[in-house]
């Protein structure tokens, strides 16, 4: 079993070179005796590219970045000629990925420019709780580039559509948290903060935040 699984991963991660290879093999067929069949070599041709085309190696991509392995997604997209034709459930987590690796390349524009792209890609497929994600990176976006009301305004918009673990809720509610407080709005502030601690969030990073916003709302008093 794990054998097929592999050569079924290797199958679909060359597919678009053996479309290309079956392609050639239709044509030489055409020209030989066994030129009948041509048009099964054709049909196994066509459903590679149409699986490139619409599918994509998204789960590449995906497995590649969850081992921090960017070279390699980048490698994968960089096969996606055509994103505008991809499944719109596909395409949607494609751009939100791409954006991702460009935040993580601090390419803030491009990552806003991709997130957007998602956006508009959205499907009912993947959920709300995707589009909440993609509305969370907008606000964090616009907080790298100091725009506190459109961060604000996209927060809110991502813990209205909703987030699909704790963590992420938590972390759009500490930046809340932390935009309300320079704006010493204290009360809303404080509210924030209580609903982000509630979430009791397990990633460092936050819970890092938590700690020094509740120094920092414990000196205002």
């Amino acid at each position: 079993m794990l054998v097929l699984t592999m050569i079924y991963k290797k199958l679909l991660e060359f597919r678009l070179y053996i479309a290309i290879a079956l392609i050639i093999t239709t044509i030489a067929l055409s020209f030989t005796r066994y030129d009948g069949w041509w048009w099964f070599s054709l049909i196994l041709a066509i459903i590679a590219v149409f699986s490139q085309l619409f599918f994509g190696p998204i789960r590449f991509i995906q497995e590649a970045v969850q081992a921090g392995d960017m070279e390699t997604a980048k490698k994968h997209m960089k096969t996606v000629f055509f994103p505008q034709l991809l499944f719109k459930p596909i395409r949607q987590g494609f751009y939100m990925l791409k954006s991702n690796m460009a935040m993580a390349d601090q390419d803030f524009e491009a990552a806003e420019t991709l997130i957007n792209k998602s956006i508009k890609s959205k499907s009912k497929v993947l959920g709300a709780g995707n589009e909440g994600s993609a509305y969370l990176q907008l606000g964090m976006i616009a907080i790298q580039n100091g725009k506190k009301s459109e961060a604000k305004k996209n927060l809110r918009l991502a813990m209205s559509k909703g987030l699909a673990d704790k963590e992420s809720k938590a972390a759009a509610l500490i930046q809340l948290c932390g935009i309300e407080l320079q704006e010493r709005n204290t009360a809303q502030a404080t509210n924030y903060f209580k609903k982000a601690k509630a979430l009791k969030p397990q990633t460092k990073e936050i819970k890092d935040q938590i700690a020094q916003i509740e120094k920092h709302i414990h000196n205002r008093r």
